[in-house]
């Protein structure tokens, strides 16, 4: 008989670790359930993306999608725009081939082209704008911001033209430029 009890013990416990090893890994590949965890789980703060996101898609390829419940501006050290529908690829420690997230430098605002962690011992994270490559404190993005309505900063310049354009002094100039060019070529 004591020869049996560790081997009926033995018996027990091979299937309770298999079971939960099992779950285990189950739960290591749950898809994730918020934009933010899959920030997280590819190794970027959560707070690249503000409070309010609506849905999010990733395929397997690392394409991401994220839908706001509208476009909105949010404040680090130099304030970020978010477009209501971003997309990008997310790979571990960046986040490349972005649209519809932009960042202000100086008076400009810069269509933001990819995001990466440096070594997180560091603590910096960089911004590509294109010119420049930003660098934050990663610390800035540990949190999701709040984000305020946008003001379509984006959209400020066009509307100007188009308004100068609407105008008389607008025709004008149109009406002259265009005898300009038709008294050059002829």
């Amino acid at each position: 008989m004591i020869g049996r009890r560790p081997l009926l013990l033995l018996f027990t416990l091979i299937p309770l670790i298999l079971v939960a090893g099992t779950a285990k890994e189950a739960a290591e590949e749950a898809p994730a359930t918020t934009a933010y965890e899959v920030l997280r789980r590819h190794g970027l703060p959560s707070g690249l993306f503000p409070k309010g996101v609506r849905e999010f898609r990733l395929d397997e390829e690392g394409h991401f999608e994220v839908h706001l419940e509208e476009e909105c501006t949010a404040k680090f050290e130099t304030e970020v725009h978010y477009a209501r529908n971003i997309t990008c690829t997310v790979t571990y420690g960046q986040i490349t081939a972005i649209s519809g997230l932009s960042a202000q430098e100086l008076f400009l605002w810069f269509p933001v082209r990819g995001i990466r962690v440096d070594i997180p011992s560091s603590g910096l994270i960089y911004f590509d704008v294109g010119v420049i490559y930003k660098q934050f404190s990663l610390s800035l993005f540990e949190t999701p911001p709040d984000c305020s309505p946008s003001r379509d900063h984006l959209l400020e310049g066009s509307r100007i033209a188009q308004i100068v354009s609407e105008s008389q002094s607008g025709k004008l100039r149109y009406d002259l430029d265009q005898q300009y060019t038709m008294s050059a070529v002829a």
